[in-house]
């Protein structure tokens, strides 16, 4: 038998093959189907972009808003949950608003009870003639003129308050100004460490202790004991409240609204206030 006709027999044989078996499927040729194409997603412009944030922020309400409570019953929480701990302490969170160019809010307080010891302040005094006597007789620990300056770059005098009198200002500040100003202890008229009246400062710092906020613009201070009425526990906050307010322009005293520094010096925003204890929550406080 010829190629030919074995190739003619297996043809037919094939084709009856397939008439018998009606579940044969023949494959054919057919065009490629296409996948399903992704629609790219157009890039919003940057106004359409502010327009989203300024819906969001219309909308924005913090989960928090409903928890604030007013100081009498925030105390008494945190008394009933610390009631094992009567020696514990109450602490004060203060978050101020810091936008660029704003200082960090410091200074100094003497609470009317206060919770803890005074720690025992080092104070070192520019001064001469009648202001060094005086400086003596107050109490400073170091006194002297600008010859001070390089026992205090060598660390052979160490003060954690500076004092100077405005004659002598100019003479320490190009020796003094970039060891003791990113340290916020260089003497400043704005903080009240330049001034004339030596005495009445150092005898107003030995009852009094610094306070002072992070980079975040959070201040925390320890403001009264757990075993304290309610009314010294008020008073307290009520007073430390008055002198962050004064310190970031919340407040101004008759006498601080004719200057005209602080005419346009603007305000440093108080945003929340917290109590809390050791093992008690962090309470906003409402009415503070």
């Amino acid at each position: 038998m010829s190629l030919l006709n074995f190739t003619l027999r297996c043809g037919q044989y094939r084709s009856a093959l397939g008439a018998l078996n009606p579940l044969t499927r023949s494959f054919h040729s057919s065009e490629i189907v296409m996948a399903r194409q992704v629609k790219k997603v157009a890039t919003p412009s940057k106004k359409m972009l502010a327009a989203k944030a300024r819906r969001k922020a219309k909308g924005k309400k913090s989960v928090y808003d409903s928890e604030k409570m007013n100081l009498a019953d925030a105390i008494s929480v945190l008394r009933a949950v610390e009631v094992a701990r009567p020696t514990t302490t109450y602490e004060l969170v203060i978050k101020t608003e810091m936008k660029k160019g704003v200082t960090i809010p410091r200074g100094r307080m003497a609470l009317p009870r206060e919770p803890k010891n005074m720690s025992q302040d080092r104070i070192l005094v520019f001064a001469e003639g009648r202001h060094l006597e005086e400086a003596k007789k107050a109490g400073a620990d170091i006194v002297g003129g600008p010859e001070l300056c390089d026992g205090i770059i060598s660390g052979r005098h160490r003060a954690t308050v500076f004092l100077c009198i405005p004659s002598l200002l100019r003479a320490i500040t190009p020796k003094l100004g970039r060891f003791l100003g990113p340290k916020g202890l260089m003497p400043s008229e704005r903080r009240g460490t330049v001034t004339d009246d030596v005495s009445t400062y150092i005898r107003r710092l030995k009852g009094s202790s610094e306070w002072k906020g992070d980079k975040s613009g959070v201040i925390r201070t320890p403001i009264a004991k757990m075993d304290y009425p309610v009314e010294d526990v008020v008073k307290n906050v009520r007073y430390f409240m008055n002198v962050v307010k004064r310190a970031t322009g919340n407040i101004q005293d008759g006498a601080e609204k004719g200057r005209k520094e602080n005419a346009n010096k603007p305000s440093t925003a108080i945003q929340k206030v917290i109590l809390s204890s050791a093992q008690g929550p962090g309470i906003q406080i409402s009415d503070a």
